[in-house]
C-alpha cells in the first residue's frame, strides 16, 4: 500500500509540473564560472558537528549566528551536508541497513521533511534558502556523484528525454566504497547529461548558490565532472562547485581547474596535529594552482564545539592547542584555501570567534597573491604572499617540530629591506627590525603571521 501511494503522489507531481509554464533559463559562457567565487569562499557546513543527521533548525541557528557576527567579516556561505535526503539517518556511520530515502518521479532526492520541515509540499529546500537568502548569506548543499540505486531499480524516468529511465545510465563499477546510496552514471550514454541537468535545474529553483560533490575526487572522475559542470552552466544560476573528498590528484589539477571552482587536497581534516603537518606536505604540491575563482581546499576548519552528532569521537571542543589552532587558520588563511568552519557556530567561545574575525589576517586572505612556500624542513616552515593593493609582504612562520625553535628568513628574500615595518597579525603588535634576518623563537606547533611594510 506505501508503494503504491507513493508511485500514486508521483504521477499527480509530475500531471501538474508538466502543467507549468517553461522558463526561459540562462546558459553561462565557458569559464564564467570562475567569476563566482573571485575569492575563496566562507562559510559552515555542518558535517563537523552533526555529520549526516542536521535538521533544519541547526541549520537556521548556524545561519544565525554567521549573520549576527560573521558577515561583517565576508562570511557568507551556510552549507547543508551529507544525506540531507534521509529520514532515518545516524551517527557514527551512516545507516546503509534501512535507509527510507526521499526521491521525486524524476529520480532526484529530496529533503527528509522529518528534517526539514519546510520542504513540506514538494517545496524542497526553496524556503529553507529564502530564510537564508533574506539574512544577506548564501545557501549550500552536498551531495554524492552518480545516479540513486533506488532510481535505477524502479526504473525512474529522466526529465529532459525521451522515455530514458535511470536503468539505461548507471554501472556498477567505481560505485563509492563507503556510501551505497547511488551508482556511477556512465558518462557517455543517452540520458548522462540529462540527469545531471535535471538535479541542477532543481536546486537552481530551489535557491542553491553552492555545492559539494562527494567521491569526485579520489579517484577522479574526469566524465563525470564534465557533466556536472555543463549542467551547471545551463542551470540558470550561478552555483560554486566544490569536488570532494581529496587527494585530488595532481596530475588532474589543470583539469579540475577548468571544471571546478574549489577542490578538495586531502581527505577529512580532523581535529589532531597530525593532519595539519599532512596538510602542509600536500601543500607544496598546489601553490601554482591557487587562482581567482579556482581553489585547492585544505577541507573544513575542525574549531569550535564539533562533533555533536558527528563521525569522529564524542560532542567536544576542538582537541588543538591554542597554537595549533592558529597554526590551522594561518596556514589556511595564507594558502588562500576555502574557509568553511565546521564546529557548531552558536557554540563558539570568544578565543573560537576572535580566528574566525581578525580583520587583518582575513584581508590577507582575500586579496594576497603570489602565494608561495620559502621552505619546509627541520621542522620548520615559511610562506609568503603580497598584498595586491599596498604591495605589504606577508609571512607565516611555523615550527612543525615538538621541541621549541627559532624560524627565520633572509629579509631579502621576500622583498623588502632591514628598515621595514612588522606587524604581528594576530595581536596588531608593531615589532621594530634592522636586522638583514627576520625570525621568532617558537614553541612547539606554534606560528607567527607578519604583515612587513617597506
Amino acid at each position: 500500500m506505501r508503494s503504491s501511494i507513493f508511485f500514486l503522489s508521483i504521477f499527480i507531481l509530475a500531471f501538474f509540473t508538466s502543467c507549468q509554464p517553461k522558463k526561459t533559463i540562462k546558459t553561462f559562457n565557458k569559464d564564467e564560472f570562475k567569476s563566482w567565487a573571485q575569492t575563496p569562499p566562507m562559510g559552515w557546513n555542518s558535517w563537523d558537528c552533526y555529520g549526516p543527521t542536521v535538521e533544519e533548525h541547526e541549520v537556521k541557528a548556524n545561519a544565525d549566528y554567521m549573520a549576527e557576527k560573521l558577515k561583517a567579516y565576508g562570511w557568507e556561505y551556510i552549507v547543508v551536508d551529507i544525506r540531507w535526503f534521509v529520514e532515518n539517518d545516524k551517527a557514527g556511520g551512516y545507516n546503509q541497513t534501512d535507509p527510507h530515502y526521499v526521491i521525486d518521479e524524476y529520480g532526484r532526492y529530496q529533503p527528509a521533511v522529518n528534517r526539514f520541515p519546510s520542504a513540506k509540499d514538494g517545496k524542497g529546500f526553496k524556503e529553507l534558502a529564502n530564510y537564508i537568502h533574506n539574512k544577506g548569506l548564501k545557501f549550500g548543499i552536498h551531495i554524492m556523484r552518480g545516479i540513486p540505486k533506488v532510481a535505477v531499480e524502479n526504473k525512474l524516468p529522466i526529465k529532459g528525454t525521451d522515455g530514458i529511465t535511470a536503468d539505461q545510465v548507471y554501472s556498477t563499477e567505481m560505485q563509492c566504497k563507503w556510501l551505497k546510496d547511488n551508482y556511477t552514471i556512465i558518462a557517455n550514454k543517452p540520458g548522462a547529461q540529462e540527469y545531471y541537468n535535471s538535479i541542477f535545474e532543481l536546486y537552481a529553483e530551489w535557491g542553491v548558490d553552492f555545492i559539494k560533490i562527494d567521491d569526485l575526487s579520489r579517484p577522479y572522475h574526469q566524465g563525470e565532472i564534465e557533466l556536472i559542470r555543463k549542467a551547471i552552466d545551463q542551470c540558470g544560476r550561478p552555483i560554486v562547485l566544490s569536488t570532494s573528498p581529496g587527494e585530488t590528484p595532481i596530475e588532474a589539477g589543470k583539469h579540475v581547474q577548468k571544471h571546478a571552482n574549489m577542490w578538495r587536497m586531502v581527505d577529512d581534516v580532523w581535529d589532531t596535529w597530525p593532519h595539519i603537518t599532512h596538510l602542509m606536505d600536500i601543500c607544496q604540491k598546489w601553490y601554482p594552482y591557487i587562482a581567482p575563482g579556482t581553489w585547492p581546499d585544505c577541507d573544513m576548519i575542525p574549531l569550535g564545539r564539533i562533533s555533536i552528532r558527528g563521525e569522529r569521537g564524542n560532542d567536544r571542543m576542538t582537541r588543538l592547542s591554542k597554537d595549533e589552532q592558529y597554526t590551522l587558520m594561518t596556514l589556511f588563511s595564507i594558502f588562500k584555501s576555502p574557509l568553511m568552519f565546521g564546529g557548531d557556530l552558536p557554540s563558539n567561545d570568544e578565543f573560537t570567534l576572535s580566528l574566525l574575525t581578525n580583520k587583518e589576517v582575513l584581508e590577507m586572505h582575500r586579496v594576497g597573491i603570489n602565494v608561495h612556500q620559502l621552505f619546509q624542513k627541520d621542522g620548520k616552515l615559511a610562506i609568503t604572499s603580497k598584498n595586491s593593493i599596498t604591495g605589504d609582504v606577508y609571512l607565516a612562520l611555523f615550527n612543525i617540530s615538538d621541541s621549541p625553535v627559532e624560524v627565520a628568513v633572509e629579509i631579502n628574500e621576500i622583498g623588502v629591506d632591514s628598515n621595514c615595518k612588522v606587524i604581528n597579525l594576530w595581536t596588531g603588535e608593531e615589532i621594530s627590525t634592522t636586522s638583514d634576518t627576520f625570525g621568532r623563537e617558537l614553541d612547539a606547533h606554534a606560528c607567527g603571521l607578519f604583515k612587513l611594510r617597506q
